[in-house]
């Protein structure tokens, strides 16, 4: 639990990292896979010499996965632009509902009622965040902000959909994925107002850090210790992650989000804790008996 934890506290630095180095969105998106692959490219190397080369279908997959994530990675850091870097986060995490009802329509795998029952509550939380009603609303263009980062959930909710159909294996298909990535990430750059490819320092200092802190160590530790953990777990990272970013985000950056906004994104947190939890299953009258201590002496 505490891998996973620390997996999670280290990729909530992801957006005050990227605010800190002060470069553009496009600059920002390109320069954290692309100095994220050397490591993960080892990674996969080790991985295929134990399990041996992705199948073409998983590679095709994982490709396809990279140009998702490549939108992904933009709209995300030009949210971070136009509403900070606290609340794009939370934004962030609306991909969990668009993924599971994305799943429902291709997959037949029915949300669950819990699920069904926080979408319209964290979407209310949405609206809060865009400042529609607020005449004090943070950042540069809250609307767009709301915008772009439910954009961003809309393709890592793609992101992960495709993934779902690979091979099951981890670092190899991540790579391959990285890899597209960068490159759709150079050839888009244009559209998202334009990457500098000439590095400056301090600016990728803060890059490189993000590049192995989050992009690398975090997944990797939350990647090992998820499918070890129980599903509970999953849900309290789904709070941990966004709440210190936007911590973080006021004691490094200075961003102060309005109540409102500060209200939108309790609403998404917690609705998201909420309808990302499964249901205990009701158990039978026998396994109640069974739970029953024996106070009987012999």
């Amino acid at each position: 639990m505490l891998i996973a934890i620390a997996g999670a506290l280290i990729i909530s630095t992801s957006a005050p990292l990227v605010r800190l180095s002060g470069v553009s969105p496009a600059t920002s998106a390109f320069f954290r896979c692309a100095y994220a692959l050397p490591p993960m490219l080892v990674l996969a190397w080790f991985e295929r010499r134990k399990l041996g080369p992705l199948p073409a279908r998983s590679r095709n997959l994982a490709w396809l996965a990279g140009v998702l994530f490549a939108f992904d990675l933009l709209f995300w850091h030009q949210a971070i632009k136009y509403v900070g870097a606290g609340l794009a986060t939370v934004l962030g995490n609306l991909q969990v509902f668009i993924v599971a009802f994305a799943a429902w329509a291709l997959f037949r795998e029915r949300p669950s009622n819990r699920l069904m029952r926080a979408t319209p509550v964290v979407f209310a939380g949405v609206v809060l965040i865009s400042g529609v009603f607020d005449s004090a609303a943070y950042g540069a263009n809250p609307v767009l902000g709301v915008v772009t980062g439910v954009a961003t959930s809309i393709s890592y909710a793609a992101f992960l959909l495709v993934l779902k159909g690979g091979s099951g294996r981890t670092v190899g298909p991540l790579a391959h994925a990285t890899v597209v990535a960068t490159l759709a990430m150079a050839a888009l750059s244009p559209v998202f107002g334009g990457a500098d490819f000439v590095p400056s320092w301090p600016a990728h200092g803060w890059l490189l850090l993000l590049a192995l802190g989050p992009q690398v160590i975090g997944w990797t530790l939350i990647s090992f210790s998820l499918p070890r953990q129980p599903a509970a777990l999953t849900a309290l990272l789904l709070l941990i992650q966004p709440m210190t970013t936007v911590a973080l985000s006021a004691v490094l950056l200075g961003e102060h989000p309005s109540p409102l906004q500060l209200a939108g994104c309790a609403v998404i947190v917690l609705g998201v804790l909420y309808g990302s939890r499964r249901a205990q299953p009701a158990r039978t009258e026998a396994e109640q008996t069974e739970q029953v201590p024996n106070t009987s002496t012999v």
